[in-house]
């Protein structure tokens, strides 16, 4: 019995003797406690989407982007079938020629009454001095009355055709302008910096108004949404200082600001897990990162990348040495170390491509 009494002390000794060093371990591996008054969250990078939908129902002739291609402001994304609106665009311009003519014709005339209303003015002129003479009739110097106001109404007439003219100029010009515009609407293009995230439509399809072709991510808009019980909340502020830690880059923290505080609360969601339970409400708190910093590393940033916010509640209280070490340039992330093959020696040495370096985070 008393050897069976041994061994069994000796297995509760082993147990609490790996447990202890267990438990040191896991005490070593944990993060340094932050100090009062910064708080943290998990979440993750996200951006704003934008959808590229044709404004005018048509067929898609020509799409220019696949999913994840980098894209710039005012690149060409797709085209619409235009050869309607060139054909309706050629007719408007014929009848801004035909109008023009029109003007061009009615001023001709204008000028032709113009010459009229002048003669009929110098003979009613000589008309009257010779009523008073009595060398013509009353009934003489009527008609060549009536002929001064006739040409005077023709004049009239004319400048009236030919305002009329002049106003299906611009109307016909309006056209000409209208199917422009809806042939250079036809010509999708980005209106940001972003990512190709979905390719929502294939070459000879016909979308219709308000159609999306594709959905791309504003890479200029970065930010991260954490969640934060109500009591911490509460002190946080509009614009106040934040650091974000990537899982994938634990070592580095970038810069951001607080932009957003939610006035309602919700349920943490899902895909962020949080020491606390999932019944309690929480505040959802946007970090927003600024785009200055994120030019530098447009080419790496993704959405979706897990992480860690933390925000500042005190401005007085100094930030961790460990979230103020700053994400390095593309160019300052150093590569694993390869031994050069014997055969490469005599080669130059190769320039190194934008993949060949780790993705770095989303801000300096």
């Amino acid at each position: 019995m008393s050897g069976k009494i041994v061994r069994r002390i000796a297995w509760v000794g082993l147990v609490a003797v790996v447990a202890f060093f267990g438990w040191q371990v896991w005490k070593a591996r944990q993060a340094p406690a932050l100090p009062a008054g910064i708080v943290s969250g998990n979440g993750r990078i996200e951006s704003i989407q934008v959808d590229i939908t044709a404004k005018y129902p048509g067929r898609l002739v020509q799409l220019l982007a696949r999913e994840g291609d980098l894209v710039k402001p005012g690149q060409v994304l797709a085209r619409m079938d235009t050869l309607e609106l060139e054909a309706q665009l050629a007719r408007a311009k014929a009848q801004v020629a035909e109008a023009e003519d029109s003007v061009a014709t009615a001023k001709s005339d204008i000028l032709q009454r113009e010459s009229n209303l002048k003669l009929a003015e110098q003979k009613y002129a000589r008309g009257q001095v010779l009523l008073n003479r009595r060398t013509i009739s009353r009934e003489e110097w009527d008609q060549l009355r009536a002929e001064r106001d006739a040409s005077k109404a023709a004049v009239e007439s004319e400048n009236s055709r030919l305002r009329a003219a002049m106003h299906s100029v611009e109307a016909a010009l309006a056209e000409v302008n209208r199917f422009q515009v809806q042939i250079a609407d036809s010509t999708l293009k980005s209106p940001v910096q972003g990512r190709v995230l979905y390719r929502l439509a294939e070459e000879g399809e016909v979308l219709a108004a308000g159609g999306k072709a594709l959905t791309l991510i504003n890479l200029s808009d970065i930010y991260m949404e954490i969640f934060l019980p109500s009591r911490v909340a509460a002190l946080v502020e509009i614009g106040a200082d934040a650091r974000i830690v990537l899982d994938a880059m634990p070592q580095y923290a970038g810069r951001a600001r607080v932009s957003f505080v939610s006035p309602e609360t919700q349920f943490t969601p899902k895909q962020v897990e949080t020491p606390s339970e999932r019944d309690k409400l929480m505040f959802r708190v946007k970090l927003q990162v600024p785009s200055e910093l994120i030019l530098p590393y447009i080419e790496k940033v993704k959405t979706g990348v897990r992480g860690v916010g933390y925000v500042r509640l005190d401005n007085s209280v100094p930030w961790p040495a460990a979230l103020e070490k700053r994400f390095p340039k593309p160019t300052e992330i150093a590569k694993p170390d390869v031994a050069p093959k014997p055969s490469d020696a005599s080669k130059p040495e190769a320039t190194s491509q934008p993949g060949d370096t780790p993705q770095p985070g989303p801000a300096q």
